[in-house]
């Protein structure tokens, strides 16, 4: 299948591409800075530029992967989110309607469900259990409004053209240090929000493998893309209150094992993911939890996961060489 990919230059795209390409896919890769994926140089809110990819490259499905994202608030206006984010994501599915294709795949963010509220800790009863159907939504930034404006409009276009819209809410998988959290930070946090709101780029990009087969038989549905949780629904008055107490009953070994390498497991965990209808559904279930991270330390090998205190985004390199010009 001959697929446009978005945001091929990004985290995201370095991994899906060459996944794509050894699944017998033919992909083209659009972003606005040059990469080893990218063919295409220009933006998605550029309609002439898609409308001439999509022709030029024969393109017969879309994985939407592009995005202005949460720290790029500081260096964008909310136009620019507004033009990138909304109007790209209506720019593409339409041309993808155009085209005849059967199938496009949207690339969105839990974030969107972080109101105010989650955002301030547990709910009253316990952890947030936070599936699909969470709600009321009620973005806290432009890059959550914009995203949850994007995913509504691929819904509009599926219900009025038919063509199969899947919404891939993904978990965290940067590999950069958190821009908000610093106690406990980098390999520690990770690793400890691989219990209930990360995963590795590795699973997220074959979470959109499964995604791009299964399209056309699930037609429009939306899908959290996380580790599985080893917890239960009914834990989460516990985990809010004391987390330590329920990782020992699914872990028992992992204080000592993160006493070693001296590291703390979180005393509270306020909102726990959810990912199980999208093994129900795309029959996908990360590979990498937090019994990966385990069995790391337990044998001395590296971790599970990619952790990059240097990483910077293209874009962001891209302007930082140009002001250096």
């Amino acid at each position: 299948m001959r697929v446009l990919l978005t945001g091929s230059s990004g985290w995201l795209g370095r991994y899906l591409a060459p996944l794509l390409a050894e699944n017998g896919h033919e992909v083209t890769g659009l972003d606005v800075v040059p990469g080893a994926h990218t063919q295409v140089l220009g933006t998605v809110a550029d309609r002439a530029l898609i409308d001439r990819t999509m022709g030029e490259h024969g393109i017969e499905a879309v994985i939407h992967a592009g995005a202005l994202h949460k720290p790029d608030i500081v260096r964008y206006s909310r136009q620019a989110f507004i033009d990138v984010n909304v109007s790209g994501t209506l720019n593409l599915i339409e041309a993808a309607v155009a085209a005849g294709n059967d199938r496009f795949l949207f690339t969105s963010t839990t974030s969107l469900m972080v109101r105010d509220d989650v955002r301030g800790g547990a709910a009253p009863d316990g952890a947030w259990w936070m599936d699909e159907d969470f709600g009321p939504l009620a973005p806290r930034n432009i890059y959550g409004i914009t995203k949850l404006a994007a995913e509504q409009a691929c819904q509009l276009v599926h219900r009025e053209h038919g063509i199969a819209a899947l919404i891939l809410r993904t978990g965290r998988f940067f590999p950069e240090d958190d821009d908000t959290l610093a106690v406990p930070s980098g390999l520690n946090l990770k690793a400890n929000e691989l219990l209930h709101r990360r995963l590795t780029v590795e699973d997220a990009a074959a979470a959109h493998l499964a995604a791009l087969e299964a399209a056309p038989q699930i037609g429009c549905d939306t899908f959290i893309l996380s580790a599985p949780p080893p917890f239960s629904r009914d834990e989460a008055g516990d985990l809010a209150s004391d987390a330590r107490a329920v990782i020992a009953r699914h872990y028992p070994e992992a204080e000592a094992f993160y006493a070693a390498r001296g590291w703390v497991l979180p005393d509270h965990i306020a909102r726990v993911y959810d990912p199980s209808r999208a093994e129900r559904r795309l029959g996908w279930r990360a590979k990498t939890d937090f019994g990966s991270v385990l069995a790391a330390l337990a044998s001395g090998t590296p971790l599970p996961f990619a952790h990059d205190p240097d990483y910077t985004s293209p874009i962001v390199a891209q302007e930082s060489d140009l002001c250096m010009c």
